[in-house]
């Protein structure tokens, strides 16, 4: 397994099939690339199946350990089934959707492989849902997550990013996923510096105190030093699973961070935060995408730490850090 600089061995990766999607949502940040939707319709620049399933059986060759499938709406990808199916065995698999198409293709992905789903469901209203997604597919969503529980994908986790049109309905979120067994909650701090409205972020330190206070146990994760909060159902009857990520100024976050990240498009990148240093792994063949990858984990930094760093009172590219120049690696053979 490769690690960096910072001693973190890369254990997982994320792989955007698409950044095409059927939502707009208001936070969207496109895995930190900004807005590059267009059409609907499959574009060219798409990795190809065989591209997506060749970095995976290099990224195995790393013995990287999980696969997470994401986009912009990866179930948009028609050849998903094929490519859960042909990821290789000793890896996780793993996917964030928003749930629309889950009905009638989950059978068919947990059959082909895929063994958890997140769901974007930031809120259980309706009509806020309707807002922040502008979509109203608000119960295809549910259905969706009903779908995944029926075929085995158990639990779900409910994905909710955290910013002020959503702030208020964290309660009824948590209430939500208490007490229905199957479910887990993700709460995502919104993150200005990617999406701009440095308005909508909230203190997401006034989160994690409420849970603690509310929470029968606190557990913390190994992978960004995440807490976990196990909440007892209002009623008495079952408890649910509360995480937070909350990558905002956290060096803590970014220090125990173990994953590399593949763009719809064929590029690595080392930092969800960073688009200035995304590496294409040109034609993709299995020497390209090799020495892509270690170059890669050899660049990586923490954002917050040694390449962002306080200033005033606010946080700013260290340019010593990064004038260092990038770590080149030797060929390697096809």
């Amino acid at each position: 397994m490769l690690e960096d600089d910072h001693g973190r061995a890369v254990s997982q990766v994320r792989v955007s099939l698409t950044d095409r999607c059927n939502f707009d949502c208001v936070y969207c940040h496109n895995e930190g690339l900004g807005d590059t939707r267009g059409p609907m319709a499959a574009r060219d620049h798409e990795m190809g199946t065989d591209d997506v399933v060749r970095f995976l059986e290099v990224a195995r060759e790393f013995e990287v350990e999980a696969v997470k499938f994401t986009g912009g709406e990866p179930m948009l990808r028609g050849d998903l089934a094929e490519i859960v199916r042909r990821t290789p065995d000793a890896m996780e698999v793993s996917m964030t959707t928003n749930g629309t198409f889950l009905p009638g293709r989950a059978p068919d992905l947990v059959d082909a492989g895929l063994d958890r789903v997140n769901v974007s469901q930031d809120a259980i209203d309706p009509e806020v849902f309707a807002e922040i997604t502008e979509s109203g597919a608000y119960e295809r969503v549910v259905e969706g997550v009903e779908a995944a529980l029926d075929a085995g994908l158990d639990p779900v986790k409910l994905n909710m990013v955290v910013f002020e049109p959503t702030a208020g309905y964290v309660p009824e979120m948590v209430d939500h996923v208490a007490a229905n067994e199957g479910l887990r909650l993700q709460l995502i701090e919104y993150m200005p510096e990617l999406v701009g409205r440095p308005e909508w972020a909230i203190d997401i330190g006034r989160v994690h105190d409420w849970l603690a206070e509310r929470a029968d146990r606190i557990e913390t994760r190994e992978m960004h030093d995440r807490k976990r909060y196990w909440v007892g159902a209002a009623d008495g009857d079952g408890e649910g699973m509360v995480e937070i990520v909350d990558p905002v100024e956290n060096a803590d976050f970014c220090a125990n961070c173990h994953r590399v990240r593949v763009t719809h498009d064929g590029k690595l990148k080392g930092c969800l935060n960073r688009t200035d240093d995304l590496r294409s792994m040109g034609e993709m063949t299995k020497a390209e995408i090799r020495e892509t990858f270690r170059e890669t984990v050899a660049n990586r930094v923490p954002y917050y730490g040694e390449y962002m760093i306080e200033e005033g009172g606010e946080w700013v590219i260290n340019e010593a850090y990064v004038d260092r120049g990038p770590v080149e690696m030797p060929a390697d053979d096809d």
